[in-house]
């Protein structure tokens, strides 16, 4: 596979499923994409999203209903807990060469992974569905040991503005950067205050 970020502003997206994985699902589109719900009955946590929902026994219909339910929709995530039906989701969506993503049952072609972020930065992490234990724990790991990476992002982009209007070749101002990013004492006082990690790369990386 291959990793892409999309933007999913106005699309439609079509979930299956009315439980805690599908309320996890819908919420990672919203408010963006335009999404509906589809499933017997609703978990709380679904009830409670602003989204659209559509009351459907989707054992109980035939597969022309289902594809004139799929067709509009960009993605189409099946999230039942019935993995039959989510695999019969799949190869209509298939048929139709609408983007799927099965919570369980056969791998569709959209893998949607565990993902973190800021202002400046998303950062995705798939094991391809092997293992989502592994990048949940990735995901807190970066989450904890980098809480400052926002504010490093802006730091880094405000240094590089300011290093290209200096007589520095492009291999000097890059090891500055690089300096910058491996300096732990400034990561610590981004997180207390950006202006003083600032004035810290100014002392230590900007003098003439």
């Amino acid at each position: 596979m291959i990793p892409l970020f999309v933007d999913c502003s106005g699309k439609q997206i079509v979930i299956f499923g009315g439980g805690e994985v599908a309320a996890r699902k819908a919420a990672r589109f919203l408010p963006d994409a335009d999404v509906t719900l589809i499933s017997r009955s609703f978990s709380q946590k679904c009830s409670a999203l602003p989204l659209r929902f559509q009351e459907l026994d989707i054992s109980k219909v035939s597969d022309d209903e289902l594809e004139s339910i799929i067709g509009p929709a960009f993605l189409v995530i099946a999230a039942l807990s019935d993995a039959l039906q989510n695999d019969r989701i799949g190869y209509l969506c298939k048929k139709k060469q609408i983007l799927f993503n099965n919570a369980d049952g056969e791998n569709g072609d959209v893998m949607i992974p565990a993902a973190t972020g800021g202002h400046n930065y998303t950062i995705a992490i798939s094991t391809t569905g092997k293992s989502p234990g592994v990048s949940r724990f990735l995901r807190q790991e970066i989450e904890t040991r980098y809480p400052s990476l926002d504010a490093m992002i802006e730091l880094q982009q405000r240094l590089r503005e300011l290093l290209k209007t200096t007589n520095l070749s492009q291999d000097e101002r890059s090891v500055i950067l690089w300096q910058v990013l491996n300096d732990r004492q400034i990561w610590i006082m981004l997180c207390n205050s950006p202006e003083d990690a600032w004035r810290m790369v100014e002392r230590g990386y900007l003098h003439d």
